[in-house]
């Protein structure tokens, strides 16, 4: 019977009393003794167990003071304690006592959690100054009251934003929350306004905070896309607005590899790099790679589209189906292109620039030119471009297919195109000779209808000899350059073309205003 009494006891311990728990506040303060505070027109009388708790502070440093010079001047310490005065606001006060007596106090809006914030500064409160550090952050956007987890706002992705810069104060450290402000002589603290945000959409940003919290969101049109990267750019949710630019990730089965279709617009520097694929032929031969940056977690082959009718091919005396053929951009996307070429020159450790020293410097520098792929030194200013047979176009609303068979035109330097091997993957494997008939019969196969190109008529502006790209889509392929600026060049390679041969076919394709 004396076994089960010894297990009884040791499993079923007192609970703490309240002596205990008392002391476990440091005794800053007489823990019985009563202090009286007046806070505007209301009076608090506080233990010096409740100051304690939440000390050193000013109310703890002000008695503390008091105690000590009573002590010393042998004077009673209950008539010696006089009361503190403060002209704050005794609604908040109420708050910051029922804190000091052990509740937890939860702001209520924004205004209640800034008069938190202010005064628990002001009174050297370390525990609620700590309390409200972690607390959501509280912001209106477009006059709607949103309360926001901080953590939401130090996704390294997504930060430093425009809360976290624009609201630097309530993102700092709780020991310097008001930075640079000498407490000393300071009468009451600086005014400190709820952050606000009037002039954004308060339906848009609730749900880039729904995307935040990892939820999707259901893109109903371009329109809804472009207000939601308009507002991510605007608060610099960088991670997020990667997840929200137009894009397509997919597995290419005949070339065994993942791609990302992007924009011109859309590349980052950050997020391009090359994968090599040497061939017997050409040891320098590669794929530009592009990975979203905070996104992706592996690169994919970048599917580069370019729309706005800004490209023009120019095309050799053969027309389309010989070469060479050139590629020129106008508007801003010569200017992207220009940089994009730059970029990859530097992950392949190629100089910036292919001008003389002497030449740049008499001209202002390298930063004076024009930015054109010409100033690139992996491309002219026309860029080489490769239509492979198994190239998609369209010419003026129809499908369009070589005429001759015997030629497999754009090829950089001549000769046989590669396809992917069966080892395939972005960055893996080599890539194997394809023969000329072998491209073509996979490009035209015996029930397509070829169409001919001198039904478009020659002359500048003809199908013979340009053609104007509404919207292209482009692999790049980095190759050995025979006579190039470099010894390597940077060549477009088309995916699929939706392609114009004069402004007839242009002005057909108008609408109408009304």
């Amino acid at each position: 019977m004396g076994l089960p009494q010894q297990q009884h006891q040791t499993t079923h311990r007192p609970a703490p009393s309240s002596v205990q728990l008392i002391s476990k506040i440091p005794k800053i303060l007489p823990h019985e003794r009563v202090f009286p505070i007046q806070i505007g027109s209301e009076l608090f009388k506080l233990s010096g167990a409740s100051i304690s708790s939440d000390a050193p502070s000013y109310f703890s440093q002000y008695f503390h003071c008091q105690i000590k010079q009573a002590e010393e001047n042998g004077e009673d310490i209950a008539t010696a304690i006089r009361t503190l005065y403060i002209d704050r606001d005794p609604g908040t006060f109420k708050d910051i006592s029922l804190h000091l007596q052990g509740y937890h106090v939860q702001p209520r809006n924004a205004t209640h959690f800034v008069r938190l914030f202010a005064d628990a500064q002001f009174y050297s409160l370390p525990k609620l100054m700590s309390q409200l550090y972690e607390e959501s952050v509280f912001t209106s956007i477009g006059h709607r009251e949103f309360q926001i987890p901080r953590e939401l706002f130090t996704d390294p992705g997504n930060s430093p934003n425009f809360f976290s810069l624009g609201f630097a104060i309530f993102f700092s450290t709780p020991d310097d929350l008001f930075p640079g402000l000498d407490r000393e002589g300071l009468l009451r603290p600086p005014s400190i306004v709820p952050p606000s945000v009037p002039l954004r959409s308060a339906d848009t940003f609730a749900e880039i905070l729904h995307l935040l919290r990892g939820y999707p969101v259901r893109i109903r049109d371009e329109a809804h896309r472009a207000e939601l990267l308009r507002d991510c750019r605007y608060f610099n949710f960088k991670g997020l607005e990667q997840r929200l630019i137009p894009h397509s990730i997919s597995f290419n089965q005949a070339r065994r590899r993942e791609e990302i279709v992007l924009r011109l617009k859309d590349i980052l520097k950050s997020g391009i790099t090359i994968a090599n694929e040497p061939t017997p032929t050409d040891h320098l031969a590669g794929w530009v790679t592009y990975a979203r940056p905070f996104v992706d977690d592996r690169p994919y082959e970048l599917v580069l589209e370019i729309g706005e009718e800004c490209t023009r091919l120019h095309f050799g005396p053969g027309g389309p189906s010989t070469p060479p053929i050139r590629a020129e951009f106008f508007r801003d996307s010569r200017t992207r292109v220009a940089k994009l070429f730059e970029v990859i020159a530097t992950k392949l450790n190629l100089p910036p620039t292919t001008q003389p020293l002497g030449l740049l410097m008499a001209k202002g520098g390298a930063s004076s030119q024009p930015p054109t792929p010409g100033n690139t030194p992996l491309s002219e200013d026309l860029v080489r471009v490769i239509l492979d047979p198994e190239a998609s176009v369209t010419l003026d609303g129809r499908p369009w297919i070589p005429d001759d068979e015997a030629t497999l035109f754009g090829s950089g330097g001549g000769g046989n195109m590669s396809a992917p091997s069966s080892a395939g993957g972005t960055g893996g494997g080599q890539d194997s000779p394809m023969s000329t008939s072998a491209a073509l019969q996979l490009s035209s196969g015996p029930t397509r209808k070829r169409r001919r190109l001198d039904s478009h008529g020659p002359g500048p502006g003809g199908g013979a000899d340009e053609w104007i790209i509404k919207t292209g889509q482009w692999r790049l392929r980095i190759q050995g350059a025979k006579n190039g600026k470099a010894a390597v060049e940077c060549v477009l390679v088309a995916v699929k073309l939706d392609a114009m041969s004069s402004e007839g076919t242009r002005n057909a394709q108008r609408n109408f205003l009304g």
